[in-house]
């Protein structure tokens, strides 16, 4: 059931990004980030944690400076913006379920 449940709230993320990069909806950004949150703590396993993180950090940074250097192109500068919005909380919550389990053992 979790997995099904963050399974839907990436698919959702990514759409709500995309979708958001062409309509922007003043004060909804916040649905990304709560979405990460629910990826996060719901989608990633155990195993997956290390490939998650690598590839969470890397989303992250390049989507952070493209969506900087990209701001003649307003579309994917905000489209980068709002995968950041959603992989970022995504990834620190990931990160955090890392160090905690490192602390148990």
């Amino acid at each position: 059931m979790a997995n099904t449940l963050g399974g839907w709230a990436f698919l959702i993320g990514v759409l709500l990004a995309l979708v958001f990069a062409f309509y922007p909806f003043a004060g909804l950004e916040w649905l990304l980030v709560v979405l990460g949150i629910v990826i996060g703590l719901l989608n990633i396993s155990e195993k997956e944690i290390q490939k998650f993180l690598y590839a969470g950090v890397v989303l992250v940074i390049v989507g952070a400076f493209a969506g900087a250097s990209l701001n003649a192109v307003p579309y994917l500068s905000e489209l980068f913006g709002n995968l950041v919005g959603l992989f970022a909380p995504a990834t620190i919550v990931v990160a955090l379920k890392s160090v905690f389990d490192l602390a148990k053992k």
